[in-house]
Parts: C-alpha cells; sequence; structure tokens
C-alpha cells in the first residue's frame, strides 16, 4: 500500500506541474542581482525586468545582494525555495570564473542551480585615469613595463571576470600588477577618475558612459573585433594577439525547479529581448542579447567553464 501511495503521490505532483505553470505568478518574481546597483549586470536587469514581468502577467522586482564577487547573492538564490519566485542574474564572474578557480564556493555552481536562458554578452573596456600618459594599448603596457609594481588595477572582487580578465591581460602582455579588489566596479570608478587606480577592465555597459562624459579614457576593448558603439577604440587583440575576454549574463533558478516554470520562464526572456526598446536599450549599452533554451544555456556555460578552467591552471592564476 505505502509503495501504490507514493506513486499516486508522484502522479499527481506530475499532472498538477502543468497547471502550476498555467497559473505562474501569482505574485511578484525577485530577481537577484549579485552585484551592487549601477554595475553591468544590474544596468541589464533593469533594462529587461520590466517586459519580463509583463510577458509572464506580472511583476519582476530587482534585488541587489552584492559581495564576495557575486557569491552571497547566488548563494540566496541556491538555498531559496525551488517555485519560480528567486531568480538569479548571473554572470561569467559568479558560474564559470569563480568555480574555475578550485576555492571553496558556499554552492555548486551547476547542481544547485536550474538553467533558464542566456540572456546576453557583453565585452569590457580597458579604461584608465585622463591623465595617464599612454594613448592606446602599446603605449600603456611600454608604460607599465617602466613601472613594474608601481601600478595597479582594479576589479569587481576576487574571482570575477573583471579581475579574471585583468590577470589575463597582465599574464598576455608580461606585467606586474597590483590587485585591487572593490565590491563592484561601480565603487571603483570614483578611485579611477580621482587616479588612485591605474586601470580598470570594466563590463562595457558600465564603463561605456564614464568614456562619453569624459570621466575616463577608453584605451582598448576585450572582444576580438571593434565595437560599433566605440569604432575608434581598437580591439586589445590588435596590439595581444588572440586576447578575449567577454562577460556572459544568464538566468537561473534554484535547484530543482520544474521544468515548465524554467521553459516558461525562457520563452518570456525570448520575447522581452525581441522588444524593440529593449533591443535598443541593449545596443545602446553594448549588450547583444542572446536568449535561447535552458539545455542551450547550460551547455554554453559548460563551456565557457571549461575555458576559463584551462587558462587560469596554464597561466597559474589566483583569485587571491
Amino acid at each position: 500500500m505505502k509503495f501504490v501511495s507514493t506513486l499516486l503521490i508522484a502522479a499527481a505532483t506530475l499532472l498538477a506541474a502543468p497547471a502550476q505553470a498555467q497559473g505562474y505568478p501569482t505574485k511578484p518574481i525577485r530577481l537577484v542581482v549579485p552585484f551592487p546597483a549601477g554595475g553591468a549586470t544590474d544596468i541589464f536587469a533593469r533594462a529587461v525586468s520590466q517586459r519580463l514581468g509583463e510577458k509572464l502577467g506580472g511583476s519582476v522586482v530587482v534585488d541587489n545582494k552584492p559581495g564576495a564577487g557575486g557569491t552571497i547573492g547566488s548563494d540566496i538564490v541556491a538555498k531559496a525555495p525551488a517555485d519560480g519566485y528567486t531568480l538569479l542574474l548571473a554572470t561569467s564572474s559568479t558560474h564559470s570564473i569563480g568555480p574555475s578557480f578550485g576555492g571553496k564556493l558556499p554552492y555548486d555552481a551547476v547542481a544547485d542551480f536550474t538553467p533558464i536562458s542566456h540572456v546576453g554578452n557583453a565585452p569590457s573596456i580597458m579604461v584608465v585615469p585622463n591623465n595617464v600618459p599612454a594613448r592606446n594599448v602599446r603605449e600603456w603596457i611600454a608604460y607599465a613595463k617602466k613601472n613594474p609594481g608601481k601600478l595597479n588595477y582594479a576589479s569587481s572582487g576576487n574571482g570575477t571576470i573583471v579581475h579574471l580578465t585583468a590577470e589575463y591581460f597582465k599574464s598576455q602582455a608580461g606585467l606586474f600588477l597590483v590587485h585591487i579588489p572593490y565590491r563592484g566596479t561601480a565603487l571603483a570608478i570614483p578611485d579611477l577618475v580621482s587616479g588612485k587606480v591605474d586601470v580598470l577592465f570594466d563590463s562595457l555597459p558600465s564603463g561605456l558612459p564614464h568614456v562619453r562624459e569624459g570621466r575616463l579614457k577608453a584605451l582598448g576593448i576585450t572582444s576580438l573585433k571593434r565595437s560599433p558603439l566605440l569604432p575608434d577604440v581598437p580591439a586589445i587583440a590588435e596590439t595581444v594577439p588572440g586576447y578575449e575576454s567577454v562577460t556572459w549574463f544568464g538566468l537561473y533558478g534554484p535547484k530543482g525547479m520544474p521544468a515548465e516554470f524554467a521553459n516558461r520562464l525562457a520563452t518570456a526572456v525570448n520575447q522581452a529581448l525581441q522588444e524593440p526598446d529593449v533591443k535598443e536599450r541593449l545596443s545602446r549599452l553594448g549588450i547583444e542579447p542572446v536568449g535561447g533554451t535552458p539545455q542551450q544555456f547550460a551547455q554554453m556555460a559548460d563551456a565557457d567553464r571549461a575555458k576559463w578552467k584551462k587558462i587560469i591552471a596554464e597561466k597559474k592564476l589566483t583569485a587571491d
């Protein structure tokens, strides 16, 4: 009888799932951004959250939970109920690079999350104070080599893509730079503008406004090719062959989220990314909308994790 009861409960659960998905959501969805307000991930979240809520027939509320390179916010979602009402806007930092360093995290970046959709990609830009005596990447490298150990770079925290992008550049260019981690790149900008920090590889969405306003100088972009948004800024690869680092943004839920919910959310994300106002806003920010299925997102994240894990091992990089 116990076995039969278990089968009946399981069958009832499976039959109830589609009905639950049809009525979902019945309350606001919390979208956790594991970085401070004003950073690239926060900008992205606010660019798509309203339209995403509309497509779902509800509302999406952005909740910033910064700290520990995105680990704090990610952990909140990993331990949240898998009911579709707590989601994470993750990045390369939280789910590719951080786990690839091999350090102890309070969650498993694969097993403790349900992939939903790969929502976008963005390159970074190499920004420096306006008074730096270098007009391009080649001159900055020469300047840094004349001052070994005297120059520093900022990041959004140990183990983030901002950190690793700079470490990768440092390694490829043969430089000795000191790392200064912040709790998000937005907090590093004032020190960069004042000259307390020498360089930052900021994501294009959060760094571009400061370049356009004349507060900082952009020397290079981390994509293999130049960006239409900054056609006069060369790709760093033009000076350091093969150099490339792109931030991806993706939507996750906690582990155990019903597939019906994940698919419903992925469909809504794809629809929101096709809205003209969203596409235009993301384009201005330097973000390429992607979309896709949960399966496609999981495959992309796995491949990106393998790439960074290999680079970290080959270059003997650390999260310290």
